[in-house]
């Protein structure tokens, strides 16, 4: 329990000392507190839809910028972000609670966004002006350190655990680029399948895996050498598009957006040892603390739908906005 600087000497004494003796004092358990909504991000409503996971209901609609699509928590848990790409903003939500923080404006295109493990830098991927924005953080606030040209349509960044390189797919040009984020450079551009969209690293991130929404399965690349190599192609249906780990670190989820359905891959192996059905086009995925439950955007039917991960069956789903992309809870498994 934290305690305001002006409670000094005597009546800090016996603050503490009642604080001690009395429950009333006493700072909830996280177990206490009630369970933090789904934000789901209504891309072509310019909205939030926050949803009740006890009562399966949508509680509330929060306006945003023009076209949300994606959403990042800020390293100090105290923000998610939610990048508003056609509004040329960000706006800050609490996760716990989904009331609005505060808008950042000035941000050039953020479709997609990440933070460094180190806390050192935020990158955005610019959709449609077609460049990867690198800003310094300083805890509270971002700075554009460098605009950075790249192929046609960037859409998904991966940032490797030692935060020295973005990886970034360029979708229209079929390419994925590493950007070397202590110089801001490319560092190497390499042809992929078509339309890749969203990366994930293992092996320690010698290895990652692209979802080719153009294609219909996931493309390998071996990255720990100076130079990227293909490897080969993971199939796994038509359309596949993100990825979401299922935080026992064995394995991760990839939705397949034509094909309806999400696939589970075995990192170790790399092998698809598992395909279930999810309709309506499922895209971004969340995993509950527990692992028991996906949470899904069925993008095509304006709803997100709720997989029981024990049964691999949809159990409910619940009516959102238009386009529903990104989804996201804080209460989530480890990523």
């Amino acid at each position: 329990m934290r305690f305001p600087s002006h409670l000094k000497g005597r009546f800090a004494a016996f603050f503490l000392s009642a604080a001690a003796a009395s429950s009333a004092f006493a700072v909830p358990a996280a177990s206490d507190l009630p369970p933090a909504p789904i934000l789901v991000l209504n891309s072509l409503d310019a909205s939030v839809s926050v949803i009740d996971p006890v009562k399966w209901t949508e509680t509330q609609r929060i306006g945003t910028g023009k076209e949300p699509h994606h959403i990042y928590l800020t390293p100090d848990e105290k923000s998610v972000i939610v990048a508003n790409s056609a509004s040329d903003s960000l706006t800050f939500l609490n996760p716990r609670t989904a009331e609005v923080q505060r808008v950042v404006s000035g941000i050039v295109d953020p479709y997609h966004l990440r933070f460094s493990p180190d806390m050192k830098w935020f990158v955005t991927a610019g959709n449609r002006l077609n460049h990867v924005d690198v800003y310094s953080w300083d805890g509270k606030d971002v700075k554009l350190v460098k605009r950075i040209a790249t192929g046609k349509t960037p859409s998904h960044i991966y940032i490797d655990g030692k935060s020295t390189t973005a990886f970034v797919t360029m979708q229209d040009s079929d390419e994925l680029i590493a950007v070397d984020l202590a110089s801001q450079s490319i560092r190497w551009r390499v042809k992929t399948g078509p339309m890749p969209a969203d990366i994930f690293g293992v092996h320690q991130d010698k290895t990652l895996l692209v979802g080719l929404t153009g294609g219909d399965g996931v493309q390998v690349f071996d990255v720990a050498g100076p130079e990227p190599k293909a490897v080969g192609i993971l199939p796994t249906g038509k359309g596949a598009h993100a990825f979401r780990s299922m935080g026992d670190g064995k394995t991760v989820l990839v939705s397949n957006r034509v094909a309806n359905t999400i696939s589970r891959i075995d990192t170790a192996s790399l092998k698809v040892v598992d395909t279930f059905a999810v309709p309506g086009g499922p895209d971004c995925m969340d995993v509950s603390a527990d692992g028991k439950t996906l949470y899904v955007t069925s993008r095509w039917a304006k709803k997100l739908s709720v997989v029981d991960m024990t049964t691999r069956q949809v159990v409910r789903q619940i009516n959102v906005g238009r386009s529903p992309h990104g989804v996201w809870t804080l209460d989530h498994a480890s990523r």
